[in-house]
């Protein structure tokens, strides 16, 4: 702790000493009988010192600001509800049909009882209840002593009460305004300032704060509402805005805790303008929401903590807060919005298979609808951004107008989003370099289904039983783990996720808990956050970094992407890691992941190092598939599919020598939650250097046996050969970067494949000058090149200048010479 304390600047000791002093005098304050609030609702009196008519001007404190709707605007968006939206309202009044009787779905969980009486201290799932002492007295990370915070925490963020008052106003009746009522009250008389775990972070006291604000606006357009309860509201906010200015995240959490903080802060100061301290907290919180914005994002639009669901997370917050300042006549920064669109954008690239990757962890909370936190819905930022930016691209990623769009924009907003243009961009490989993510892209394959076998239809060829085309994408994790310690990020450098059609089929496997279960399972958290569980090589068991607690990482791995080129029929990317360098014979992970737009990916492995080593690479797939053995692989059927693909073959190359199994898995798809799910393992004990890779192939039915995949070593080159009953596949890899020489073949490139569709040869060089097969020259180019990209005897190069000569013919005399060979 000295240590700790000797490191700090001058800025961080003196807010934690006065954040520490703050922590004494509220409870002195406070068991004296103090109202701080009273001070705050003092200006809206009109009167200089705390006043009994203080409280009865709440209503004035809190209607002053512009909120997201004008209370004329409730009865349209609510009808536009039941128009666009009839499932979610059957949803929403079913769900308030359950908070009825104290049944809550929270995070992953369903249906969680709390009884005739809310205790809102307890963790129903331990069955562990936080103690009654001041928040700050409170260990609300010890499971042992409050069981799971986040679960004790969810229902206390009081977003329920929003649901409670939009049934109540879609419907009509009373009973659900009562019970929100109800809630309400009980909730106040069990957590008096500053007692009890519910005042223990800033960031919920802040998410209650904003539910607070949604329900006093909402209910403005209620004749059956209280006007007591606004008075109620107002008062309640002005403690919580307090609460939050003088306990920010600022050093503990920096990150979308202290953005959430200050969201809040900039809300209550916006909408209550007549708080005492409203022009304060307004000018505060905007000024934490720009900083973060420019802080915590990165170059490429990914917010830093290298979290997919955080990311969403964060645009979700510069999102409502930008809206808010816009609606009350403040100045937007042309930069705020331009880190916004590289956020939008960010997401959409990484989702244009309809789902996003969930990379890093889960928290399993939302701003707006905490019942949306599932993959399929961490698009909804991209509905509302389209409106907000004007942007048909956006509008087509979103997929359709989103409920949360129609509260933050209005009826006006469903119309502006009706009037974008609706034609989808067409889908692209794309790389995000600050943050490492690389996005393999594209339409196809086209499969036809023929007498039990499985064929890729030529364009233009006539086929039957045709299964139309598929948006697909394959992104690799190749970035940071993560900012600082990293606490968000999972040990998952260079896995893989794979997606089809709006479906996840090579998966991440979520967060499942943030501390031990109530089982006693401490292993939960690294299980799921560790290397084992992703897409990607494990040495010696161990994990690419080490886990030195629930949210620190030490030793953290250091990612490069090597080489990345795409084309119009393939993409490349070339990267390595460092995270086994800590081991007594270090070991670095490179991992080649070549994809043939419309057939295939092959996924190359090298371990480069000496001695001998234990190697592992798991393929996780979604719940859903059955793996079937189809030697000399395997090939995972997805037993709910549609129209699209309905399997992906995974095809090892032929006498590797490590073993193979099918094991049991877990996903997580929501926090708290577990699933199993089908793992395809790998592992071998063997001496380094070593490789190993495998051929991922879309399938419409599992086929009796996977084409023919080998290998052959050379000195500085390795050649795979894939020969399938549509063709021959051709692949070079140089891990050495000197010239090579194999199977006949010579060049100095990095990559060189060489494949037929059809009749037509096609070619992929990457990083070289030249290629020659037989003895005879086929390409020369004058100086390295990144790409040089060849089908039949058209030539697409990233530097056309640089191509000297190249002789289609040679090219084909030499395939077919190897194609007879074999």
């Amino acid at each position: 702790m000295a240590a700790r304390v000797a490191a700090m600047k001058s800025d961080e000791l003196r807010t934690r000493l006065r954040q520490e002093a703050a922590k004494w005098i509220d409870r002195i304050t406070y068991g004296a009988g103090i109202d701080a609030a009273a001070r705050e609702l003092s200006s809206a009196a009109g009167a200089r010192k705390p006043t009994r008519n203080a409280a009865r001007m709440g209503d004035a404190a809190l209607s002053s600001g512009r909120f997201y709707f004008e209370t004329r605007d409730v009865l349209e968006i609510l009808a536009l509800l039941r128009e666009r939206f009839p499932a979610e309202c059957e949803a929403a009044i079913e769900r308030a049909n359950l908070i009825l009787r104290h049944q809550f779905d929270v995070l992953g969980f369903q249906g969680l009882d709390y009884g005739s009486a809310i205790d809102w201290r307890l963790d129903p799932v331990s069955g562990k209840r936080a103690p009654n002492r001041p928040w700050y007295k409170i260990r609300f990370l010890q499971s042992d002593e409050v069981g799971d915070h986040k679960i004790t925490w969810e229902i206390n963020r009081h977003q329920q009460l929003v649901t409670l008052a939009i049934v109540h106003l879609l419907t009509g009746e009373s009973r659900y305004l009562t019970e929100l009522l109800d809630q309400w009250r009980a909730w106040r008389k069990q957590n008096p300032y500053p007692i009890g775990i519910n005042w223990a972070s800033s960031l919920e006291v802040a998410f209650r704060s904003l539910a607070w604000l949604w329900v006093g606006h909402l209910l403005a357009s209620s004749p059956g509402a209280p006007k007591a309860f606004q008075h109620e509201i107002a008062r309640a906010l002005a403690l919580s805005g307090r609460h939050i200015e003088r306990y920010l995240s600022t050093y503990s959490s920096p990150n979308t805790h202290l953005l959430g903080e200050a969201v809040a802060l900039f809300s209550i100061g916006t909408l209550c303008p007549r708080f005492r301290s409203a022009p304060r907290w307004q000018r505060l919180g905007w000024q934490i929401v720009l900083d973060a914005s420019a802080k915590q994002v990165q170059a490429d639009g990914m917010h830093f903590e290298q979290s997919v669901y955080y990311h969403v997370y964060a645009l979700d917050f510069f999102l409502h807060t930008r809206i808010l300042a816009a609606r009350n006549g403040i100045a937007i920064p042309d930069a705020f919005d331009q880190t916004i669109e590289r956020m939008l954008e960010l997401l959409a690239g990484i989702s244009q298979a309809g789902v996003a990757p969930r990379f890093g962890d889960d928290d399993g909370g939302r701003v707006f609808n905490p019942q949306r936190n599932r993959s399929e819905h961490l698009l909804d930022p991209l509905s509302t951004g389209a409106v907000v930016y004007n942007d048909s691209g956006l509008k087509a990623a979103a997929g359709s107008f989103k409920e949360e769009t129609l509260w933050l924009l209005g009826p006006e907003g469903a119309r502006r989003f009706d009037a974008l243009d609706a034609t989808p961009a067409p889908i692209a490989s794309q790389a995000f370099r600050s943050s490492g993510l690389y996005v393999l892209a594209g339409e196809g394959p086209q499969l036809t289904q023929t007498d039990g076998t499985m064929e890729a239809s030529a364009a233009g060829s006539q086929s039957h039983n045709t299964i139309e085309k598929n948006h697909y994408q394959l992104v690799i994790d190749a970035g940071p783990q993560g900012a600082g310690n990293s606490g968000h990020g999972h040990a998952d450098a260079l896995s893989l996720h794979l997606s089809a059609n709006g479906s996840e089929w090579l998966i991440d496997p979520g967060t499942f808990r943030y501390v031990p279960s109530a089982s006693g399972d401490g292993s939960g958290r690294n299980r799921f956050r560790g290397t084992a569980a992703h897409n990607t090589l494990l040495v010696d068991g161990l994990d690419q970094a080490e886990p030195l607690g629930p949210f620190i990482w030490g030793a953290l791995p250091e990612t490069e992407a090597r080489l990345w080129a795409t084309g119009e029929h393939f993409d490349l990317f070339c990267g390595n890691h460092r995270g086994y360098q800590r081991l007594a014979s270090p070991v670095i992970h490179h991992r080649w992941v070549f994809g043939l737009k419309s057939e295939f990916w092959l996924v190359r492995d090298v371990a480069e190092g000496n001695g001998e080593h234990d190697l592992e690479i798991s393929w996780h797939f979604s719940p859903g598939f059955t793996a079937l053995y189809t030697p000399p692989g395997f090939t995972l059927m997805s037993i709910h599919s549609g129209a699209g693909w309905r399997g992906l073959a995974l095809a090892p190359v032929e006498a590797h020598g490590w073993s193979q199994e099918v094991r049991r898995g877990q996903v997580s798809p929501a926090y708290g939650v577990e699933d199993p799910a089908p793992v395809v393992r790998f592992a071998a004990r063997t001496q380094l250097p070593a490789d190993f890779a495998v051929i991922l192939q879309p399938v419409v039915i599992a086929p009796e046996r996977l084409g023919k995949f080998t290998r052959s070593m050379g000195e500085d080159a390795v050649s795979y050969r894939y020969q399938t009953g549509n063709g021959l596949h051709l692949f070079f890899f140089s891990d050495s970067g000197r010239p090579w020489a194999i199977d006949g073949w010579k060049s100095d490139a990095r990559f060189v494949y060489i494949g037929e569709e059809g009749k037509k040869l096609r070619m992929a060089f990457c990083s070289g000058t030249f290629l020659d097969a037989t003895g005879q020259c086929i390409l020369t180019c004058g100086r390295p090149v990144e790409r040089c990209e060849i089908s039949g005897s058209k030539v697409l190069c990233s530097d056309p200048q640089a191509v000297i000569d190249f002789k289609p013919e040679r090219m084909r005399a030499a395939f077919e010479a190897m194609a007879g060979a074999l």
